[in-house]
């Protein structure tokens, strides 16, 4: 008998060890594509997402009109996942049961920003149409009013439809909300988004004269009223007006801590003789993602004459937490070039650190200098590649423009 118990404890150690396996195995999350949403002050935000499987390591889309934006940062436990958002400081986190997922998205920055989630493999729709007679068209160019408890904002939205399914954006003087992707349903526009980061939901009832009122939500809290009218001929304030040099200030000076905590200046030998262009910046914001990665695109073919320095503002103020997420976006994004810690999101306090402008506007903004230091321009906002052919037009300027400064002889410039 005694010889058998060795025998039993490896057979019973066995059943447990592939026992186990068998179930952390049911407990992943299934290839597919999910519907996935969000309670977001009581409204259903839907969004999209695909877990893939890619050789030996399961990764995730984000599903939005034309993006798809990885996600590749998955922990197990139990029969729980753990996702971190891609550059954000941001999860989700659920209990998976079969082919459903249970639990919330958080941004982790805060202490208690936390919306229920639920996700479901299924080919169901983002949103499901319950009309039944054809939708209104909202295809084309509108002029927008967004309105809150502050000033009304003004933007172009853009949309492009197919039957009833719709993708377009909402371009504003601060950045486009990106790729938005929904239906019209009847007389009614749905429309979300949700990068990791941002999650927006519109909703807006076409009246009888074809115009559209409607509600923004977005994440946890902000909610707005907007208006639309169709206008071809409507364009936003240009880009390049809207924040300026003081009266009484000749150029810009900075003294901010660099990752390894020297300070960086202007006034280094690496930016003397060169163009330089200063990104107002933060590892939050998606669209500074989107500039990060042309600026990153467009680098290598000047590197030998132009510097680019990140002028990193962040959602806490604590230098080894920025420069945590700054490394982070440099890892991911593959940048190549300079980062310092400039200062915290807020505009307000953001604005003091830079105090020869008229104000911080918006995250992102850039800062062009010739090779004298001037400013030659300075861009507000970014019109990302969910904008289409606004943002084809911005790089085309923009590189005609740099060259122009690339060819200025030195002494010359100004």
């Amino acid at each position: 008998m005694k010889s058998l118990v060795p025998s039993l404890i490896f057979l019973l150690g066995s059943v447990l060890y592939f026992g186990c396996s068998q179930e952390s195995e049911e407990n992943r999350l299934q290839s597919g594509r999910y519907r996935a949403q969000l309670d977001a002050q009581g409204q259903i935000l839907p969004f999209e997402f695909e877990v893939a499987q890619e050789g030996e390591d399961q990764v995730i889309y984000l599903l939005n009109a034309g993006e798809r934006l990885r996600v590749d940062e998955l922990t197990y436990r139990n029969d729980s996942v753990i996702i971190r958002m891609h550059i954000f400081d941001a999860t989700l986190k659920g209990k998976i049961n079969g082919k459903s997922l249970t639990g919330t998205w958080s941004k982790d920055y805060y202490d208690d920003y936390v919306l229920d989630m639920t996700a479901e493999l299924t080919e169901a729709p983002r949103f499901s149409a319950s009309a039944s007679t054809d939708g209104a068209s909202v295809d084309g160019h509108w002029k927008v009013i967004f309105s809150s408890e502050g000033p009304e904002n003004p933007a172009l939205g853009e949309f492009f439809q197919t039957g009833d399914e719709v993708i377009g954006t909402f371009l504003t003087t601060t950045g486009d909300y990106r790729y938005l992707e929904g239906i019209v349903d009847g007389n009614q526009l749905k429309l979300s988004t949700f990068d990791g980061e941002h999650a927006f939901l519109f909703v807006a009832d076409m009246d009888s004269e074809g115009n559209l009122n409607g509600n923004f939500w977005s994440g946890e809290h902000w909610h707005e009223t907007f208006t639309a009218t169709r206008d071809e001929e409507f364009q936003l304030p240009d880009a390049n007006s809207l924040t300026y040099l003081k009266e009484g200030y000749e150029g810009i000076e900075f003294a901010f801590p660099g990752l390894d905590g020297q300070p960086v200046s202007l006034d280094d030998p690496k930016y003397q003789d060169k163009v330089v262009l200063l990104q107002i910046f933060g590892t939050w914001c998606p669209n500074c993602m989107d500039e990060t990665k042309f600026l990153t695109s467009w680098y290598p073919e000047v590197s030998d004459q132009v510097e680019i320095i990140g002028l990193a503002y962040e959602r806490k103020d604590d230098f080894d937490y920025a420069v945590g997420r700054i490394n982070k976006v440099k890892e991911r994004l593959n940048v190549p070039y300079d980062f310092v810690v400039a200062g915290t999101s807020d505009k307000e306090v953001a604005s003091k650190t830079l105090p020869m402008l008229n104000k911080i506007i918006s995250f992102p903004t850039l800062i062009i200098l010739d090779k004298e230091r001037n400013i030659r321009r300075i861009h507000t906002g970014f019109s990302g590649p969910g904008t289409g052919e606004h943002y084809t037009e911005f790089v085309e300027d923009f590189k005609l423009f740099m060259q122009k400064l690339l060819n200025e002889p030195t002494n010359l410039a100004s």
